[in-house]
C-alpha cells in the first residue's frame, strides 16, 4: 500500500509528537456530530489527549464557548466575523477573570489553526469549506484525522501532491473500516473494496416511490443521527458516491474494483476481499467515537472507545445489491471520479445547492440528483487534470453553484405553475 493516501501499514511521524504526555489535538467543526463526539472521547481520556484549539462556523457559540473552557485549549476560531463579539462575551462568562485564549475570526480562521503546533489536527468541518483548512494541516507536517471528505474529493490532486505516506487517517466509519481491513494483505493481495451502505430511509423503494417524499421523511435515518446536509446525502445516496469516490483517492483502488453493498444494520462497515477469495469486515454497532478514535490514536487504540456487541445476543445482518435505478448518484459519482479535474468539485457543491433547495422546500428529493446530473454534464469533460489548482477548484464551484441555484428555481417555478394551473 506504499502509493495510498492512508496507509495502515505507515506510521506518519508527526515533528509536534508528545513522548509519555497526552497527543496535543486540534478540533476543527467542534461544535457539529463529529467535532462533539471527538469532545466527548478526549475528556474520557485525558491521559491519551489533549485539545489545544478550536473551530466552528459560529451557529453555536455558546456551545464552542463551553467546549473551549471546559478543554482549557489556547485558541478559540469562528468563521464568521460578526460572531467574535459574542463568543468573547460568551467565553468571558466562563472564564471570569482568568485570561481568555486566542480569539480568531473570519473565513480563514480554521486554516490558521489548522496550521497551528499540535500533533494530529481532525478535521470535521462540513462541506467543501474544509478544503483549505486540509491543505494547511497537510502542508504543515501535522497528522490529519479527515472526517471531511468533501475537501479530498474536491481537490483530490492538491492533497496528494502534499500528503506524506501515511499523514491521514481517514475518519468515515466505511473509511476507517477499510484502514483496518487492509491490514490484512499487501496492496498486491486486494481484489477488492466493498463499501457498505446502510440504504437510508428509503431502502427498498422505487424511483416512482421517491418522488413524493418529504424534507421529514429524508431527514428520518434509521441508523445514525448526523446533521441535515449529511443526512440527506445519505438518503439520495449522494453520500455513497462521495465515499466511492475517497476510497479511490486513499487507497488508489480502481473505481472498478470498489462496490458498494446494502447493509441495513450498519454493523459491518466496510470490507476488503483479497484475490485468495478471503473477504475481511471492520464490524461495531454504529457509533462514531469508533473512527475518531482511530483517526486521534492511531497506531494505538483506545480502549473502550465505542460500544462492542453482546455475542450473548442474537442478531441478524442483511447484505443487499445496489438498486442502481432508484439511486442512480452511485454511478454518477463513479463517473464524475473518473473525469477527474474540476468534476468532482462541481458535483459536490451542486449537490450541497440541491440539497439545500430540497430542505427548503424548492425541489423534489429525485429533483437533487437530476439537477447534479444536469449540472454535471454542461460542465462536460474537465481540462485540467493534473495541473488543478485551487483557483481552479473554487472557479468550477462558483459555476455549478450558480447553475445548480438556477435550476433548482427553474423546477421550483414549474412545479408552482402546474399545481396554480390543477386548482384552476
Amino acid at each position: 500500500m506504499t502509493d495510498s493516501l492512508a496507509d495502515p501499514h505507515l506510521r506518519y511521524a508527526a515533528p509536534h509528537a508528545t513522548d509519555g504526555g497526552p497527543r496535543d489535538i486540534v478540533i476543527l467543526g467542534s461544535t457539529g456530530s463529529i467535532g462533539t463526539q471527538a469532545i466527548d472521547l478526549v475528556l474520557r481520556n485525558p491521559e491519551r489527549f489533549a485539545v489545544t484549539a478550536l473551530s466552528a462556523a459560529g451557529g453555536r457559540v455558546d456551545l464552542l464557548a463551553e467546549q473551549a473552557h471546559r478543554l482549557r485549549v489556547r485558541t478559540v476560531a469562528v468563521a464568521r466575523a460578526d460572531k467574535a463579539g459574542e463568543l468573547r462575551e460568551a467565553l468571558a462568562a466562563r472564564y471570569g477573570a482568568e485570561p481568555l485564549p486566542e480569539i480568531l475570526a473570519g473565513p480563514d480562521a480554521a486554516t490558521e489553526v489548522a496550521r497551528s503546533e499540535c500533533h494530529t489536527v481532525l478535521n470535521g468541518i462540513t462541506g467543501s469549506i474544509g478544503l483549505a483548512p486540509t491543505l494547511a494541516a497537510l502542508e504543515a507536517g501535522r497528522t490529519l484525522a479527515l472526517a471531511n471528505k468533501e475537501s479530498l474529493i474536491v481537490g483530490g490532486p492538491l492533497v496528494k501532491a502534499v500528503a506524506k505516506p501515511g499523514q491521514i487517517i481517514p475518519v468515515d466509519s466505511e473509511h476507517a473500516a477499510l484502514f483496518q481491513a487492509l491490514l490484512g494483505g499487501t496492496r498486491a493481495e486486494v481484489r477488492k473494496l466493498v463499501v457498505t451502505a446502510s440504504g437510508g430511509p428509503f431502502r427498498g423503494r422505487s424511483k416512482a416511490e421517491l418522488a413524493t417524499v418529504t424534507r421529514e421523511d429524508a431527514l428520518a435515518h434509521p441508523t445514525w443521527s448526523m446533521g441535515p446536509v449529511i443526512t440527506v446525502n445519505s438518503a439520495t445516496l449522494v453520500n455513497k458516491g462521495l465515499e466511492v469516490i475517497e476510497a479511490h483517492l486513499l487507497y488508489d483502488i480502481p473505481f472498478e474494483r470498489i462496490e458498494v453493498v446494502v447493509h441495513p444494520q450498519s454493523y459491518v462497515h466496510s470490507m476488503v476481499e483479497f484475490t485468495d477469495g478471503s473477504t475481511l469486515a471492520q464490524a461495531t454497532p454504529p457509533d462514531m467515537r469508533g473512527p475518531i478514535a482511530i483517526g486521534l490514536g492511531w497506531p494505538d487504540r483506545v480502549p473502550d472507545a465505542a460500544p462492542a456487541f453482546d455475542w450473548s445476543k442474537a442478531s441478524t445482518w442483511e447484505f443487499f445489491p445496489l438498486d442502481t435505478d432508484a439511486f442512480p448518484s452511485v454511478g454518477l459519482a463513479r463517473h464524475v471520479g473518473a473525469l477527474g479535474g474540476t468534476a468532482p468539485a462541481v458535483f459536490n457543491a451542486a449537490n450541497e445547492e440541491c440539497v439545500d433547495a430540497f430542505l427548503s422546500g424548492h425541489l423534489p428529493f429525485n429533483g437533487i440528483v437530476d439537477t447534479v446530473a444536469e449540472v454535471v454534464a454542461e460542465h462536460g469533460t474537465p481540462a485540467t487534470g493534473t495541473r488543478l489548482t485551487l483557483s481552479d477548484v473554487l472557479q468550477a464551484e462558483t459555476w455549478a453553484r450558480a447553475r445548480a441555484r438556477e435550476l433548482a428555481a427553474r423546477s421550483a417555478a414549474r412545479t408552482a405553475q402546474a399545481t396554480s394551473e390543477a386548482r384552476a
